[in-house]
């Protein structure tokens, strides 16, 4: 149904944390130029000193286009038992490449960010986003954590036998953001299809409610460097091939949700589409998303246009 509330898994990163992102910097709060450790000390200090140097050159805007350095991902989880644990864990996760010579999509550096921002704001992420984003757009299907009222109401992601040892309904699927107590800058998201198509036109009409076209620009054009990203700032633009098939403008940008979710807009086209799929029930072994994404894409602007 239009209305159910499914786990966007990774695109908290675009929805919430990148757009909190973009309010900061539109109000000078946030600047993308700042060294991760102007902010978070302890991304040098917990660290050994012989890596001090190349970890002060991680700057903010290495972790919004994922080339930081930092891995893609670790199970983080399995040694840390709370927030604070599993953010020391990340803190202190080492560099697998140099600061800026490789784009590596990274849920350890948007972890960091999503703590980069909470205290630039001064307020946890949630919060922020529940009152800049989501109310400002009437978003009235999207949260972080779920009412318990509403839970059996959302399509369960995994029966969950490792690590919860339980099926997975109504709260996030991933781990790491689990143990964070739902609310992570990389996952903990979660809206229907209406309240992600309005966000997506809230960006289609030049920002709306929240941001200024400059910003929007600025966030969602393709990076320099590395050399061959398809990285913009918190957003992806298409490569070859792409999830969002062979249509799509070079000017359009979209992430993609491990749970099998997805949201690419195209301006040119003032097009947006939103795919919410539960591919993660009642495990993980399903990797047929990947050939269902693109084919869905082209088939709607061929729909569309006529092609």
């Amino acid at each position: 149904m239009r209305d159910t509330v499914f786990d966007l898994a990774s695109l908290t990163k675009a929805v919430a944390t990148t757009s909190m992102a973009m309010i900061l910097f539109e109000r000078g709060i946030l600047d993308l130029e700042t060294p991760v450790a102007q902010l978070l000390p302890d991304f040098v200090t917990l660290n050994p000193p012989d890596q001090k140097a190349t970890r002060e050159a991680v700057t903010v805007r290495m972790l919004l286009a994922h080339s930081s350095g930092l891995p893609a991902y670790e199970k983080l989880f399995e040694f840390a038992q709370n927030r604070k644990e599993l953010l020391h864990a990340a803190l202190t996760t080492p560099l697998t490449a140099g600061p800026g010579t490789r784009a590596e999509y990274s849920d350890i550096g948007f972890i960091l960010l999503g703590e980069i921002l909470e205290r630039l704001a001064a307020e946890p992420l949630d919060q922020f986003v529940q009152r800049e984003i989501i109310a400002n757009l009437g978003l009235t299907r999207t949260c972080f954590v779920p009412p318990l009222q509403i839970r059996s109401e959302i399509p369960p992601t995994e029966n969950d036998q490792t690590f919860r040892k339980r099926i997975i309904q109504g709260e996030v699927n991933d781990e790491n953001a689990s143990v964070m107590g739902g609310v992570g800058g990389h996952a903990g998201m979660f809206a229907s299809a209406v309240d992600l198509a309005k966000f997506a036109e809230s960006l289609l009409t030049n920002g709306g409610a929240f941001v200024k076209p400059a910003t929007i620009a600025l966030f969602t054009r393709r990076e320099e460097s590395p050399p061959g990203t398809s990285r913009a700032l918190g957003w992806d633009t298409p490569s070859h091939p792409s999830s969002s098939g062979t249509h799509f403008s070079a000017t359009s940008f979209g992430h993609l949700g491990f749970t099998g979710t997805s949201l690419w807009i195209d301006p040119k086209r003032h097009l947006s589409v939103t795919l919410l799929t539960n591919r993660t029930w009642p495990d993980r072994s399903s990797q047929q998303i990947r050939v269902v994404r693109p084919l869905l894409h082209d088939a709607i602007v061929e729909a569309l246009e006529g092609a």
